[in-house]
């Protein structure tokens, strides 16, 4: 049997393991059933690839890259990334500039370019599908050995839909809401609406970051309890390991 899946933030503007530097941006690195993924690349490659090495992850190890949008904190690393793995296959979706996507297929090896529905990218890993808004955005769900998650770059769509539509697809719960949920200025009321949504949906634990913004941070950590992990650069988990309180 294939290990848990491993979740590992590699680029955010939270602060986390000692050695990591922070800078705006997301970027996750995510170890599923023998192959290495790592979604999105935060606002600076330099600085992704410090991080990395100090958690022992290598970019030439990437089997695959996933970008969820087209803003310059998700995927400011993209170059350096490619040039230290030009074979790694990599996944964007409709909603990026058609120049860039016209410019990909000699800088990577295999590029798939994603539409609305939802598809299986590799074993246990699936890309939500582009949703719209605005900018269109894309989540990267797991579904291996029991556990399952739904992880946003920056959830402009709302984390609840992203969620809710990851469920609909694989058929069963998000036990796992990741990422940036984009509440950073919403208010109390939007906050309370957003958390009682995902409960509602059967989410069982979250690490809210990126651009969630403090006081939503406070709010799911009051909600969730023990279930609310804190996010910041270079923290790491073992998914299975799902709090019961």
């Amino acid at each position: 049997m294939s290990p848990a899946p491993r979740l590992s933030i590699a680029f955010d503007n939270y602060p986390g393991r000692d050695g990591c530097r922070c800078l705006w941006g997301f970027a996750a690195w995510i170890e599923v059933e023998g192959r290495n993924i790592l979604f999105d690349t935060g606002s600076n490659g330099r600085v992704l690839l410090k991080n990395l090495a100090v958690l022992g992850l290598a970019p030439q190890r990437l089997d695959l890259l996933v970008l969820s949008h087209p803003h310059w904190d998700h995927m400011g690393g993209l170059d350096s990334i490619l040039e230290l793995n030009p074979r790694l296959t990599l996944a964007v979706h409709e909603g990026f500039s058609k120049h860039l996507i016209a410019d990909l297929p000699g800088l990577c090896g295999d590029l798939i370019v994603l539409g609305a529905e939802p598809r299986r990218l590799a074993p246990g890993i699936y890309a939500g599908g582009m949703l719209d808004s605005e900018p269109p955005e894309q989540a990267l769900l797991i579904d291996s050995q029991g556990v399952t998650a739904a992880i946003s770059g920056c959830a402009h769509p709302g984390m609840a839909r992203v969620v809710a539509e990851a469920s609909a697809f694989l058929g069963k719960p998000m036990d796992w809401a990741i990422g940036g949920f984009h509440l950073m200025n919403a208010d109390a009321p939007q906050i309370e609406a957003t958390i009682k949504a995902l409960q509602a949906l059967g989410v069982r634990a979250v690490i809210p970051t990126h651009c969630t913004g403090d006081l939503a941070k406070v709010a799911f950590r009051r909600a969730f309890g023990g279930r609310c992990k804190e996010g910041g650069v270079g923290r790491q988990w073992n998914l299975a390991e799902i709090p019961n309180s």
